[in-house]
């Protein structure tokens, strides 16, 4: 029998700094206090592609959504990292083309943690101001990359995150605060613009055959009142109307999963409980329990971090969803501001099988923003991508801006079409070039 401490054992390895990590990886990891009582949590994995340096290859830092899912332990172990959640080596792993950062963000995710609850975040553009004081202390560490490509990719609530935190990074860049060469984000199924991805739940669902036109009229009348709401800033009410159409779509879709419509359910005689509800993981059931283990024993121990993980992870998204939370506030004038005012390259993947960043509601706001190039990319051509000779998607660019279309993936799409995502990967860092 392989025994927890046998796995310890195969996976604790010195890194070129003289630390021990854990996994197949050179690597690098420690907190920075981001403001007094206030501390984020990093993991580096230096990159296993055949090259002199990891410098060589881009880094690329991974955000998770939630707000409150963790990046070093459902994006590293469910998701892209070098193990899976059974610690066996993942062939689709980003860490073989580029070095992959993850960070516990905002505080209180994950490892990151707080010493009074009363500090956790309010606001996103908290969330950018803690993690513009992480960018500066990680890059002067890790100093060997201040010059090497960045780019940020994302998923969920990470989008919304990340678009805040790329404008006050390119304008601390330009005011020559921090040495980083930002060169791109990628914002996988974001939560952009919450409105529009509510307002196409039935829509979406109707046309997938999981409602009929009863469940379909229910569900949108509830979503139908949350554009005002987030319009006139009541976001607090649309947090509430948004918990009222996840009930709806529970009650009328049997509990079909928001990450995934296509997966499988046991089959119920009565309606599921709506309790908690959303939340059906859209990953296998065991997964979050196989990864709270991992992190709370395995990592804790090979990395020798005393603070314990994901404890206050239900803490951090109940602050931004209370009434001073802006967890149904719209970033999509900060993409506008990206666009019209920086040469980011910003890139969005949305996928088919996905309800609650739904494909419908990325279009509605992309469709809607304004920028410079936005008649231009309207006018350009959408074409399909191949992977190992399959399609995996399709993609519309011009100047710096892409749109992708990822098939046969739900809302993790590193986890359910890895080669769709690494197309996307190779194209947004122009073949992992440095």
């Amino acid at each position: 029998m392989v025994t927890s401490a046998t796995f310890f054992v195969l996976f604790v390895i010195t890194t070129a700094l003289g630390k021990q990590g854990f996994g197949p990886t050179d690597q690098d990891w420690g907190f920075v206090t981001v403001r007094e009582k206030a501390h984020l949590f990093w993991w580096l994995h230096l990159t296993t592609a055949d090259v002199p340096s990891p410098t060589d290859k881009p880094l690329i830092l991974w955000l998770q959504g939630g707000p409150g899912s963790s990046s070093t332990g459902f994006g590293n172990f469910v998701e892209l990292g070098p193990l899976d959640t059974d610690l066996k080596p993942r062939t689709s792993t980003w860490v073989q083309y580029a070095n992959v950062l993850f960070v516990d963000n905002p505080v209180g995710t994950g490892f990151s943690y707080v010493e009074d609850e009363s500090l956790l975040v309010k606001s996103n553009s908290q969330i950018a101001d803690d993690f513009l004081v992480f960018l500066k202390e990680f890059f002067k560490r890790r100093s060997d990359f201040a010059k090497v490509p960045f780019y940020i990719f994302t998923e969920s609530y990470g989008g919304k995150m990340t678009v805040e935190i790329a404008l006050k990074l390119h304008q601390e860049i330009a005011a020559g605060n921090i040495e980083c060469n930002l060169t791109g984000i990628a914002l996988g199924d974001s939560w952009i613009s919450p409105a529009d991805s509510v307002v196409n739940y039935a829509p979406f669902l109707l046309q997938m055959g999981v409602l009929d036109s009863r469940g379909f009229e229910k569900i949108d009348k509830v979503a139908r009142l949350l554009p005002d709401l987030v319009e006139n800033k009541k976001y607090a009410e649309a947090f509430g109307i948004w918990r009222g159409v996840e009930y709806e779509i529970k009650a009328n879709t049997y509990g079909v999963d928001m990450y995934n419509v296509l997966t499988k359910k046991k089959s119920s005689s009565s309606v599921p409980d709506p309790t908690n509800y959303p939340g059906q993981p859209g990953t296998p059931p065991d997964a979050d329990s196989k990864v709270n283990s991992i992190m709370n024993n395995l990592v804790r121990e090979a990395l020798n971090v005393t603070q314990p993980w994901g404890t206050t992870d239900e803490a951090v998204f109940d602050v931004l969803t209370g009434p001073e939370g802006d967890f149904m506030k719209p970033v999509v004038d900060i993409v506008e501001r990206l666009l019209n005012e920086t040469d980011i390259q910003v890139s969005v993947y949305t996928a088919d099988f996905d309800l609650i960043c739904n494909t419908l509601g990325t279009m509605a706001w992309i469709y809607n923003m304004n920028w410079k190039d936005k008649e231009n990319w309207n006018k350009a051509t959408r074409v399909p991508y191949a992977v190992d000779g399959y399609y995996q998607g399709y993609e519309k660019k011009f100047n710096n801006f892409a749109l992708y279309w990822v098939v046969r993936s739900g809302h993790m799409v590193p986890a359910d079409n890895p080669a769709g995502m690494y197309h996307i990967l190779q194209d947004v860092t122009y073949d992992f070039a440095v």
